[in-house]
């Protein structure tokens, strides 16, 4: 049975009805063979995916990372397959002015060590000329390689925010597979969880009941001032950049990204 809390001080705006476990198990049993249903088809899609065909290219195109023009097979690292992100760019913007589905996805792949056990290398890629994108990159604590393939072609280079899969055998490439927009939440494993959540993601797209928090756009709550609120400005910064030593309030940020 739902019951009514009797305290409505303590209500939230718009929630879930209250009841008894058993009503609640009964409920959780049925979305779960659904859930089931999901998983069994992501199954078989990743079934599909693997039978891809494949194109060859030249592996020998050269993209710039720190230590300055490389071959693109260096991004292997000697493994077979390589994961890349496609980060989107935009030219002398200050560094909380980038892509905000870009920064979280990056940022979601702090470490790759259970992909590189299973003989697969991640990188960034993206259009930024180097000088800004290693400014970029120290700025917002980004462990994994990155490299700018700007003026490079596809499918090294071309359009960004993508996901790509890559397969070597031997010094031959070839491109397996490329997704893009909500097929990049793949990376993004804080949408999982907030899907999760009574509340999900809070974004206007979402299909909520009636009374809950109304939804905003999406991204809103990426970027945020020192207290955490949502905001972009000069003193905004992506979230997860406030965790480090020395973000301070009053570091602004001028119009190529230094700090001042």
């Amino acid at each position: 049975m739902t019951t009514t809390p009797n305290d409505p001080t303590t209500a939230l705006p718009g929630r879930p009805p209250v009841v008894d476990m058993a009503t609640w198990q009964a409920a959780r049993d049925e979305l779960l063979v659904r859930e089931k249903a999901h998983t069994r088809e992501g199954d078989a899609l990743a079934a599909a995916r693997r039978r891809l065909p494949m194109v060859e290219f030249d592996g020998t195109v050269e993209v710039v990372g720190p230590d300055g023009p490389v071959p693109f097979l260096d991004l292997f690292q000697g493994r077979h397959e390589l994961v890349v992100y496609k980060h989107m760019w935009y030219d002398g913007a200050p560094h909380q002015g980038q892509c905000e589905g870009c920064t979280t996805t990056a940022w979601h792949l702090e470490d790759a060590s259970y992909l590189n056990a299973r003989g697969v290398s991640y990188a960034v890629l993206t259009t930024g000329r180097w000088d800004e994108v290693a400014s970029y990159v120290e700025f917002m604590g980004y462990t994994q390689p990155w490299y700018s393939v700007r003026d490079v072609a596809g499918p090294v280079g071309a359009p960004m925010g993508y996901l790509t899969c890559f397969l070597r055998d031997g010094d031959r490439v070839f491109l397996t597979y490329s997704t893009t927009g909500r097929g990049n939440e793949r990376v993004n494993g804080s949408m999982g969880l907030l899907d999760m959540t009574p509340y999900g993601r809070g974004e206007t797209w979402e299909d909520n009941p009636e009374g809950w928090p109304e939804g905003r756009h999406a991204c809103w709550s990426w970027r945020s001032d020192a207290d955490g609120n949502a905001t972009w400005g000069p003193t905004s910064r992506p979230v997860p950049q406030w965790t480090r030593p020395g973000a301070t309030p009053v570091e602004t940020l001028g119009r190529n990204g230094h700090h001042h």
